[in-house]
């Protein structure tokens, strides 16, 4: 028996199973010949997005214009062949495809010939991004409605003098059936979806903005994309789970920016209670620590914003009662210093930090007891019942966290880049820190993100151990202010002294040694081999904390080799940074990063054009034009091919036997 036999016989099962779906050596030499085909298409263009925070507008509008990748191609179609103001306006139609119609019908003189040369410029814009695609595969996502047209348009090309009066003829059909509004929202949809292959979200997507909920909507029917959660994800998926602490800071942060539509509109959350608590015992107090930040149009009367205020002292009470509870109970998170309310004299309205006397800014404290001072009074107890309830029956939220937990996980290797959202714990030389898990079990690197993965899916199983399963609920504290959580990555998280002290000093949150070696070449390359990234052209790619343009500093780190893309979506980063952040786009001839100006809205993108790209770094253009070959998904591919030979070799050498399904 020869070699290439031996193999096929240990493979044998594998292979009947495989040669159901391609029971013939015809069918399995088409498969073969398909898939070689593939691997020499373009790769397709991945979309970097992080840090989202709840802006909707302006992650639609991202979403829309590909980081400015529709643009590009529009520009590269067209050059000079029109004018600047009309590749604005083709780009602004192929965006907001509705809105920009309504707008051009109502000063259009000549409407049907704007029709004829719209329909030809966005034929050519399809046609261009579906060419990295089967036409297999492109004719799956065509609108059933318009996929005969659109397949005739896309592959008829117009200077083929025969075929140019069948073109004009579909057109002009187009139009006199007055179909030419659906067909332009169709084909620009169509746009939508080719030009990006895979949209990766480095995380946080929640909090701060007002439309995290809008965005989840979103991503349930996005056709294929990845998460790797961020710190602000973990939270809501702790209050979703009924960890107490991070109910409280979801609703602490939803309350510090005046955004209560995704608590209330989006997830149900019933606030009534906790609004009555606060006026019941916060009535008097000017709050003025609690004072919430309004940003853009969220604008309140004086009223509300005193309200909110209470509401926001209140839940930040109960906060730092319910996380020294969790610390106490957990002394291996070593967060005992995070116990502030034990530290305060309430006669003299003093703390005590680091042997440090502090004055607060205020010491009305009504429902706490100095005695024990994070004892929960039968008012709060009750209040958090209400809260907990309200967080775990809500559906829509559950089906959001389902939704990020399908999709997601705290790291991914994807085409030579290692993609996570804020760290890998350090030691001081660089190494990897050890961090304990549960049952005095340690990991490092990539295991410790692996497991910590796991852990956080099992809070949300119904199967898991009742122990196991609240460790894992509690733990979700520690992700996000534990000072070796891999999303956190601080000394403390100095909540209590922003509030309530005037001394900076006590607010300085020192970082973790990731974030101080990041810039080290060979820390970076030490990390992604441990996480198993090969190739010369390799990245880390991650977000969290906003780039500070402003103070000269760099997204592009470690020699290239180090990308940090935190979005800056939520404007109350802006001022501090200077911009809106940064995306970043991988097509099929390198990485460009987008650096973006501030969004300004919706209505002004499509009535004035504004976009919200600013400048493009080139940050890695590749020698030759990348093909499917050259990604993972090429690499899957070539086994598959791999598979389909050796089936071909067992059918021609009668190790397994041709059947016709036909018959059957």
């Amino acid at each position: 028996m020869s070699k290439k036999t031996q193999d096929i016989m240990q493979d044998l099962r594998y292979l009947q199973l495989l040669s159901h779906r391609f029971p013939t050596i015809a069918e399995a030499s088409t498969e073969i010949i398909n898939l070689q085909a593939i691997l020499q298409l373009p790769k397709g263009t991945e979309h970097f997005l992080a840090d989202i925070h709840g802006e909707f507008e302006a992650f639609q509008h991202i979403l829309k214009n590909a980081s400015g990748n529709i643009k590009r191609k529009v520009n590269e179609l067209f050059g000079n062949q029109i004018r600047e103001s009309e590749k604005k306006e083709l780009c602004t139609l192929i965006y907001y495809p509705r809105e920009k119609l309504e707008l051009v019908k109502e000063k259009e003189e000549d409407i049907n010939d704007w029709y004829h040369i719209t329909i030809h410029h966005l034929v050519k814009v399809c046609r261009d991004v579906s060419s990295k695609y089967t036409r297999s595969k492109v004719n799956k996502i065509l609108p059933p409605e318009f996929s005969y047209i659109i397949q005739e348009l896309l592959h008829e090309r117009t200077e083929d003098v025969d075929k140019t009066n069948y073109v004009s003829a579909i057109t002009d059909t187009i139009i006199s059936t007055g179909s030419a509004d659906a067909f332009i929202v169709a084909i620009c949809n169509v746009i939508h979806r080719l030009a990006v292959d895979q949209l990766h979200i480095l995380g946080d997507i929640y909090d701060r903005g007002p439309g995290a909920h809008l965005i989840m909507d979103t991503m349930q029917d996005y056709h294929s994309w990845d998460i790797q959660w961020g710190n602000h994800d973990i939270l809501w998926m702790g209050a979703c789970a009924g960890n107490e602490a991070c109910i409280c800071n979801v609703l602490r942060l939803s309350l510090r920016y005046a955004n209560l539509v995704t608590l209330e509109e989006g997830y149900g959350i019933n606030l009534m209670p906790l609004a009555t608590f606060a006026l019941d015992n916060y009535g008097d107090d000017p709050c003025e620590e609690f004072i919430p930040r309004t940003l853009g149009e969220n604008t309140m009367d004086d009223k509300n914003r005193m309200l909110t205020a209470r509401m926001h002292k209140a839940i930040s009470i109960l906060q730092f009662k319910i996380e020294a509870q969790l610390a106490a109970r957990h002394p291996e998170w070593d967060m005992d210093d995070r116990d502030v309310l034990s530290q305060v004299d309430y006669t003299r309205g003093i703390i005590t930090l680091n042997g440090e006397e502090y004055q607060l800014s205020s010491n009305h404290f009504p429902t706490i007891d100095p005695a024990s001072p994070t004892t929960l009074t039968p008012g709060e107890r009750q209040l958090m019942d209400r809260l907990r309830h309200s967080f775990t029956v809500s559906e829509k939220l559950h089906r959001h966290i389902r939704l990020i937990l399908r999709h997601g996980c705290m790291y991914a290797v994807i085409n030579n880049n290692l993609l996570f959202h804020a760290s890998v714990p350090l030691n001081a030389d660089g190494s990897f820190k050890e961090v304990e898990l549960y049952n005095g079990r340690k990991f490092t690197g990539m295991d410790l993100m692996h497991h910590i993965g796991m852990l956080i899916r099992s809070a949300f199983e119904s199967d898991t151990e009742p122990d196991e399963r609240q460790h894992a609920i509690d733990y979700f504290l520690y992700l996000w202010c534990g000072k070796d959580s891999p999303l956190f990555g601080k000394s403390k998280m100095a909540t209590f002294e922003r509030y309530f002290l005037k001394e900076k000093e006590t607010h300085k949150e020192e970082k973790g040694y990731y974030f101080k070696l990041r810039d080290n070449s060979d820390v970076c390359d030490r990390i992604m081999d441990a996480f198993g990234v090969e190739g010369p052209n390799r990245h880390i790619i991650n977000g969290h904390v906003p780039v500070h343009v402003k103070r000269g500093e760099n997204p592009i780190k470690a020699d290239g080799k180090l990308m940090v893309i935190d979005g800056g979506f939520s404007e109350a980063y802006h001022k501090e940074t200077g911009i809106a952040g940064y995306t970043l786009v991988y097509h099929s001839r390198g990485f460009q990063l987008v650096q973006h100006e501030p969004f300004t809205s919706a209505r002004d993108a499509i009535l004035r054009g504004t976009d919200i790209l600013g400048t493009t770094q080139i940050v890695e253009m590749s020698t030759h034009r990348m093909r499917v070959a050259d990604t993972d998904r090429g690499a899957e591919i070539r086994l598959q091919i791999a598979d389909l030979e050796k089936l071909l070799y067992a059918y021609r050498h009668g190790i397994i036997k041709e059947s016709d399904r036909r018959k059957l």
